[in-house]
């Protein structure tokens, strides 16, 4: 008896050791969303980069575990759908896609209505991040969504365009339909006789294949991981320029529960993934032209005199941005300077000063 009641007495002791609130390690759930698929590399990042550099941060002091869910490639929400998706709740920690909400997420577009600038990812990355964290308008934006605003991602080194046929010149691109997404189909609007024909990532494949479009404007990695040199077999390399288009965000119902010790965790990773994706990008560039090489793609130079010609074709859309920006109440002149002044300090001047247009 007095045995069994030592054991009992061991197991009560070992039952409060385990749970009592000081021991206990508390596990929080967190549903990641993206509609991309897994193969997508930011996807792919947050899954092999994002979330192991939160678990070894929470390690340190162990006392709180993630239990990681991920949910990709359209089984939540469609590429389009992030953003609405983490609003509501559908996901806890979401990769949205900024250019497909212009209207909801205007201050996200700075660097696409800046073309023609800088073809690096990590400075790109840095300044419209520095921007965020300077400017009020970019984070209200995504609280409006029910949303935190944890970093931006930058997943190209530049928008090039992929065609059906040798492209020698501006005037070769008249009268042909080019697809793109958000901000970058306004780049065709002074082409003669070009229209612009909006899609994503995931369908530029097909576009192209059934002749919706003759072009698509997307960049080298993207192109070998969906295969673009079997429908769109010439690369012309414009060097258009870096965008930020992805942006990790957390539901700010969600956010509010969580302890700071997890707040912090997530908030110094997503810095770490900034960069990690920006360099990766970067790395990964020259690899994938060969890799559209070897799949039978063409690389076209374009000269300097015809990029020069097509930055010039375009209207004032940085100007216009800013107008629209500063309408609403937001500075979007003084984002726009500090953004390419940011670039500028860095060695990035563009081919057009989209500054001169500024009305204040």
């Amino acid at each position: 008896m007095k045995q069994l009641l030592a054991s009992v007495a061991f197991a009560a002791t070992m039952t409060l050791c385990t749970t009592s609130p000081g021991s206990a390690q508390e596990v929080i759930t967190a549903n990641v969303i993206d509609g991309y698929p897994a193969r997508a590399m930011w996807v792919q990042e947050f899954s092999n980069f994002f979330i192991p550099e939160v678990d070894k941060k929470l390690a340190e002091t162990g006392n709180y575990q993630m239990d990681w869910r991920e949910s990709y490639g359209g089984t939540v929400v469609k590429p389009r759908g992030v953003l609405e998706g983490i609003q509501l709740g559908l996901g806890d920690i979401g990769i949205v896609t900024t250019i497909f909400h212009s209207s909801k997420l205007p201050s996200q577009a700075i660097s696409a209505v800046t073309p023609f600038v800088a073809s690096n990812a990590p400075a790109v990355a840095k300044a419209v991040d520095e921007i965020a964290r300077e400017f009020p308008a970019m984070q209200a934006e995504f609280e409006a969504q029910n949303q935190v605003y944890l970093a931006t991602g930058v997943v190209l080194d530049t928008y090039q365009l992929f065609t059906k046929e040798p492209i020698n010149s501006l005037a070769d691109l008249e009268g042909t339909k080019i697809a793109g997404a958000g901000m970058n189909l306004r780049y065709v609007e002074g082409i003669n006789g070009a229209a612009g024909v909006r899609g994503g990532l995931t369908d530029f494949y097909n576009m192209v294949q059934t002749g919706l479009v003759d072009s698509a404007m997307l960049w080298p990695e993207a192109a070998a991981t969906f295969k673009m040199a079997e429908v769109a077999p010439y690369m012309l390399v414009a060097d258009l320029g870096a965008v930020n288009t992805k942006t990790v965000t957390v539901n700010k119902d969600y956010w509010d529960g969580l302890p700071d010790e997890v707040k912090t965790a997530l908030q110094e990773v997503s810095i770490a993934y900034r960069d990690h994706l920006a360099n990766l990008a970067m790395e990964k560039a020259a690899a994938s032209r060969e890799a559209y090489v070897a799949a039978g793609g063409t690389i076209i130079e374009m000269s300097d005199e015809a990029r020069m010609a097509w930055v010039n074709s375009m209207p004032d859309i940085a100007a216009e941005w800013a107008a629209g920006l500063n309408a609403s109440g937001s500075d979007g002149s003084g984002m726009l300077r500090a953004y390419l002044g940011k670039l500028n300090a860095d060695g990035f001047t563009g081919l057009r000063d989209w500054t001169a247009g500024l009305s204040n």
